[in-house]
């Protein structure tokens, strides 16, 4: 195996949640009365903690307005949308190939709550797939790399055994910022052209193709 520990992103890497992600903030977004927000904005904040998402599409919003949008947007992810969110194909067949390899470990490093990432490990019936995660309520949110560093000490790895598998600028930044090394995928959110600026170890075209280097293909 290349690395001892890969840590993944979800959302647009992991799962293909992005048009849930979109539909959600623009309905919160009207109910919090700030307006229409466009695609593509919302698309670019993805992998970002809610708060610093939030922040990041309505500049100059009031902190009463931030918390409203952000309760709406978790009533509309949970109870109040039901747009499917699924593996993207071949993603439960890698992991789980990946997960019984003898001394291999595996994480999640997501901008997701841990509410959220545990209702969906719940969900997908995937949790027992991973040793560790963080998310962006209970650390710093990317692309600051606390999370990738508490990631390391709780599973007593150095940094250069591990690798972050991830679909934005986001991803690879925080990777980047403390010498790990990085895999960017092209199905998510980020545009190749992008995510070659943070110099990627490797860029994957498709899922067979990330685990299959993952696996030292």
């Amino acid at each position: 195996m290349r690395y001892r520990l890969v840590i993944f992103d979800w959302d647009g890497t992991l799962m293909d949640s992005v048009a849930r992600i979109v539909a959600c903030m623009q309905a919160a977004s009207h109910d919090a009365g700030w307006g229409h927000l466009e695609e593509e904005a919302i698309r670019n904040i993805i992998g970002l903690g809610l708060p610093e998402a939030i922040a990041t599409l309505c500049p100059g919003i009031d902190p009463e307005r931030a918390e409203l949008l952000r309760s709406r947007y978790a009533w509309h992810f949970v109870e109040g949308n039901d747009t499917p969110m699924r593996f993207f194909p071949d993603v439960r067949s890698g992991l789980s190939e990946l997960h019984v390899r003898p001394g291999q470990r595996l994480a999640v490093a997501t901008g997701k709550s841990r509410r959220g990432l545990d209702r969906v490990f719940h969900e997908s019936n995937s949790g027992h797939w991973f040793h560790a995660s963080r998310t962006a309520d209970e650390t710093r949110s990317k692309p600051h790399p606390l999370m990738l560093e508490q990631l390391l000490a709780e599973l007593a790895v150095p940094v250069t055994e591990a690798v972050m598998v991830g679909d934005t600028e986001y991803d690879l930044e925080m990777a980047r910022a403390i010498g790990m090394d990085r895999v960017a995928v092209t199905w998510g959110v980020h545009a190749p052209a992008r995510l070659a600026s943070s110099r990627p170890a490797f860029t994957a075209q498709t899922v067979p193709q990330l685990f299959d280097w993952l696996q030292g293909g």
